[in-house]
């Protein structure tokens, strides 16, 4: 009898627990969902920015401080800048007294591509992996796969060492060149001109075998839509993403017509949203739609900018946005965004037509659902 009472008050003991326990969830997942509430309707902006550190990684998992360096030897930080609510793609910057500059690839023919800083008068600055002992190691670009370039510190030995963004509470992103460019000139910044840009990414695995994956919109009940490029006469193109090398950082988005692969961007415009369109060699301009099995059509555009970043979506009857994503024939999901390398509302002009942002297809990421102070 004793026992029979012990198991009921144990059992009575669990239900209240459980039930504690539930309530608990509950608030936790209303509280958190609150937060992320508001940090979402902040308009993609943080209240204070994030400064990653740049480091270099040697075997030994050590980390080697990777620096700027003007003609005297003067020492100055280079860091990644968070400055909206993701971390797709965040400037490299060098911190040269209270000026921020920018750090690229320069045009060389050098085995190695340098990689620099550059002031606004031109100046150049070294960067550098720094070890705790004083020495001081090249950071190159080492290898081109697609659009990326991959970027090494380079020991005395030959050894080539990881480059890498670290946030304050740990979080790792791949520091790369990156081509938007087919011509080995990407542009001239101060003078000085420049092979590829230096951005941090998140980190995404390799792949050895070149493909192509699918662009699709996705609606609330999970369906697909397949996204198309149409010409004036309302003939219909494939649009996709294109696996080119041995790297998953970043995929070029292209329209399949007539045999060629055209470049997907967004154009200069004064409209609520941004155009997403593909360009013909001959500046022939094709539409961007989402087309359902019904045959209806759905505009493509850029609908917010967080950072570097242009959030793409499909707008259905006006008001509703359907996500972009792009789908790897063995079932991965990238994010298809617009991405811009430049501070100016003009990012470059292709075949006479005026870009405003790139179209790419990157690993999807977290993103920040709390604000992080440092």
């Amino acid at each position: 009898m004793k026992n029979e009472k012990n198991v009921k008050l144990t059992l009575k003991t669990i239900r209240s627990a459980t039930m504690l326990g539930f309530l608990f969830l509950i608030f936790s997942c209303s509280h958190s969902a609150s937060r992320i509430s508001q940090v979402n309707q902040s308009n993609n902006k943080l209240t204070k920015e994030v400064i990653w550190h740049i480091k270099a990684i040697n075997p030994e998992a050590k980390f080697l401080d990777v620096k700027a360096l003007d003609k005297k030897g003067n020492i100055y930080n280079v860091k990644a800048i968070q400055d909206a609510d993701h971390r797709f793609l965040m400037d490299v910057k060098a911190m040269v007294g209270k000026k921020r500059l920018p750090v690229k690839m320069l045009i060389s023919d050098d085995k190695y591509t340098p990689v620099k800083a550059i002031g606004e008068d031109g100046t150049v600055y070294d960067i550098k992996a720094i070890s705790p002992e004083g020495d001081k190691m090249d950071v190159k670009g080492i290898k081109r796969a697609g659009d990326i370039i991959h970027l090494k510190a380079i020991s005395k030995e030959g050894d080539f060492y990881a480059v890498k963004a670290i946030s304050p509470d740990g979080q790792l992103n791949d520091v790369k060149g990156v081509k938007v460019s087919e011509e080995k000139l990407e542009a001239t910044v101060h003078g000085v001109e420049i092979f590829a840009h230096i951005k941090a990414l998140p980190q995404a695995g390799c792949a050895g075998n070149k493909s192509i994956w699918h662009i699709k919109a996705i609606n609330p009940k999970g369906k697909t839509i397949n996204i198309k490029a149409l010409d004036k006469k309302g003939n219909i193109y494939d649009v996709k993403a294109i696996q080119d090398a041995n790297q998953q950082s970043l995929l070029d988005v292209r329209a399949f017509v007539d045999g060629k692969k055209l470049p997907v961007k967004m154009l200069i415009s004064d409209d609520k949203y941004t155009p997403v369109k593909a360009i013909g060699e001959n500046g022939t301009v094709y539409d961007i739609k989402a087309i359902t099995p019904e045959g209806d059509k759905m505009d493509v555009k850029g609908i917010s900018r967080a950072g570097n970043i242009i959030h793409l979506k499909t707008i259905h009857k006006g008001v509703v946005f359907y996500a972009i994503k792009a789908i790897s024939p063995d079932g991965k999901l990238y994010d298809v965004k617009g991405i811009k390398m430049s501070k100016e509302k003009l990012e470059s002009t292709m075949n006479g037509v005026k870009v405003s942002a790139h179209i790419k297809a990157l690993p999807q990421t977290n993103y920040i659902s709390r604000i992080i102070k440092y």
